[in-house]
C-alpha cells in the first residue's frame, strides 16, 4: 500500500496498490492522522456514529476528501446495519440500512466506515464498476462479499475474471477472540481454538478473501492489507482494543470521468 502523508508526515490515508495502474480510479483507506477531533477519536474520525462533535466529523470528512480532490457532495454513504443489503447507487447521498454499494456512475464515490470490521473494494476495469462493502462478522457469516459480486454480475454483467478487489485494514485474527456462539457460524478454515485462552480466534480477513475467490476472482488480483487495526492502533482505530470509545477510518472506491 502507497502512504499518503499528512501535515504531520504520518500518513492520511493509504491507497492499495492492486488499483494503482488506474489513472481513472480514485481508492483510499483512511488512517487516524491529519484530523482535528480530540482524544479519544484522535485526530481523523469519520464517522458519524460515535459522540465526536459532528463539526469535528464534517471537518475531517472535507479534510480527507479535499485530500483525494474529491467533491463531499459526490460520495455515497450509508448507515451501517452489519446485514447484507446491498444498495445500486445511482445519486451520491447519505443512505440508511446498506452495508455494501456498487456503481457504474462516474463521479460518485462509495464510502464504508470501519472500525475493527473489514472494509473489501472490488473493481470491474471492463464494466467500470466499483463496489465498497463493511463486513463484520455478521455480514461475513452472511456472505456479504459474494452476494455484492453477485449483484455487480446482474445488474451490470461483471465477469469476475476481469475484476481486482482488496480486502482493507480491519481487527487481526490473533486479536479477534470470540465465544463458540460466534465461532460455530465460521468453518474450520477460519477460526482457530486456543486452549491456554479457552476462546475461538477468527480470521475475517481470509473468510473475505476467500468469498471474493469463491465469486470467481482470480486469487493474484486480490490484495489483503498487511495492517490490523489492533496491532497497528497507532495508525488505525479499533472499536474492540479502544473499548468503544473510538474513531472510525473510511474506505472509498470511485470512478471519474
Amino acid at each position: 500500500m502507497k502512504d499518503q502523508p499528512s501535515s504531520n508526515k504520518k500518513p492520511l490515508y493509504r491507497i492499495p496498490e492492486i488499483f494503482t495502474a488506474f489513472t481513472n480510479l480514485v481508492t483510499a483507506e483512511s488512517t487516524r492522522h491529519g484530523g482535528v477531533s480530540p482524544v479519544p477519536f484522535n485526530s481523523l474520525n469519520l464517522g458519524g456514529s460515535t459522540t465526536d462533535s459532528p463539526e469535528n466529523v464534517l471537518e475531517n470528512n472535507n479534510r480527507f476528501f479535499t485530500s483525494l480532490n474529491i467533491d463531499f457532495e459526490k460520495v455515497a454513504k450509508s448507515h451501517q446495519v452489519h446485514g447484507a443489503e446491498i444498495l445500486v447507487v445511482t445519486v451520491p447521498g447519505r443512505y440508511e440500512g446498506f452495508d455494501a454499494m456498487i456503481t457504474h456512475v462516474p463521479n460518485i464515490h462509495l464510502a464504508v466506515t470501519i472500525a475493527d470490521c473489514t472494509p473489501i473494494l472490488i473493481f470491474d476495469p471492463v464494466k467500470k464498476v466499483v463496489a465498497a462493502i463493511h463486513a463484520g462478522w455478521r455480514g461475513t457469516v452472511q456472505q456479504i462479499v459474494l452476494k455484492t459480486g453477485l449483484a455487480m454480475q446482474k445488474e451490470y454483467g461483471t465477469i469476475p475474471e476481469d475484476c481486482l478487489a482488496y480486502v482493507g485494514t480491519c481487527i487481526d485474527e490473533c486479536s479477534f477472540e470470540v465465544g463458540e456462539d460466534v465461532a460455530d457460524n465460521f468453518g474450520s478454515a477460519f477460526k482457530r481454538w486456543d486452549d491456554q485462552k479457552n476462546k475461538f480466534f477468527v480470521d475475517l480477513k481470509s473468510a473475505n478473501r476467500e468469498q471474493l475467490i469463491s465469486f470467481g476472482i482470480k486469487p493474484e488480483n486480490v490484495e489483503v492489507s498487511p495492517f490490523s487495526t489492533v496491532l497497528n492502533n497507532e495508525d488505525y482505530f479499533s472499536y474492540r482494543y479502544e473499548n468503544g470509545l473510538t474513531g472510525r477510518m473510511l474506505v472509498t472506491i470511485g470512478l471519474t470521468e
